[in-house]
């Protein structure tokens, strides 16, 4: 067999380790979660002010502050630190 087969037959048995809960190669990384609520404030912007600067809706900002939605994508890296 290929080097490819052996390098994606060796990355699924990995996957599945971890799935199982044993040890294994996998590397998870995990997103940290974004106060919005603190990064408007430390800006000194209003609600109203800050979706007119980002280009975002007030509903979407409100939704972010009461922790009911996340940022995604873009926005995500507009808001990071």
């Amino acid at each position: 067999m290929g080097k490819a087969f052996t390098e994606i037959n060796e990355g699924l048995k990995d996957a599945a380790n971890h799935a199982k809960g044993k040890k294994s190669g996998v590397v998870e990384h995990t997103q940290e979660t974004l106060n919005v609520r603190a990064i408007r404030e430390k800006t000194g912007m209003s609600q109203e002010r800050f979706c007119a600067t980002f280009g975002i809706s007030i509903g979407t900002l409100r939704h972010w502050e009461q922790g009911l939605r996340t940022p995604r994508g873009a926005a995500r890296v507009l808001l990071w630190k």
